[in-house]
C-alpha cells in the first residue's frame, strides 16, 4: 500500500487557480472530508509512487456553501458533495487549507444550522511510510 496525495486547487485566483491544499493520506481512503472547500475546485490524487489514482478532475459546487464538502473516490472517478457531517462520517480524513489531514471525531450543529462545533485528531508520522496506517480502528475508508 501507498500513501495518497491529495492535490486541491481553487480555479479562481491568479491566471491558473491557487492551491488550496496538497495532503496526504493513509492509502485507501475512498472518502475525505474537506473543511471550507472553495465553489470551483480541481482535484488529483496520486500515489507515493506517483501513479495517478484520480486524474485531474474538476468539481465544482452545486447548491448553496456549507462547512463541509466530501469527496468520494469510486475507481478511477471522484465525486463532490456538500455534507452536514454525522457520526456516520466519524473518522475520515479531513482536508485541510495548506495541507494538513485529520480525523473526524465529533460534530454537532443546530437544527437551523446557524451554528457548529467539531473535533479533529491530529497526528504524524515522520518519514510517512508507504505503509503506514493509524493504529486507531475508529478510522473509515
Amino acid at each position: 500500500m501507498a500513501n495518497w496525495t491529495w492535490s486541491l486547487r481553487s480555479r479562481e485566483g491568479a491566471m491558473n487557480g491557487l492551491e488550496f491544499t496538497r495532503a496526504t493520506t493513509a492509502s485507501g481512503f475512498t472518502r475525505a472530508l474537506i473543511h471550507a472547500a472553495p465553489a470551483h475546485l480541481s482535484v488529483e490524487v496520486v500515489d507515493d509512487l506517483r501513479i495517478v489514482i484520480v486524474p485531474v478532475a474538476n468539481l465544482d459546487r452545486i447548491g448553496d456553501y456549507l462547512p463541509m464538502t466530501m469527496l468520494t473516490v469510486d475507481g478511477a472517478e471522484i465525486s463532490r458533495s456538500e455534507v452536514w457531517p454525522d457520526d456516520s462520517h466519524y473518522g475520515l480524513p479531513v482536508l485541510l487549507a495548506g495541507g494538513e489531514v485529520g480525523l473526524l471525531r465529533e460534530w454537532h450543529h443546530s437544527k437551523d444550522h446557524s451554528w457548529w462545533k467539531w473535533s479533529l485528531e491530529l497526528a504524524n508520522h515522520t518519514g510517512r511510510p508507504a505503509d503506514w496506517a493509524p493504529p486507531n480502528k475508529d478510522v473509515q475508508s
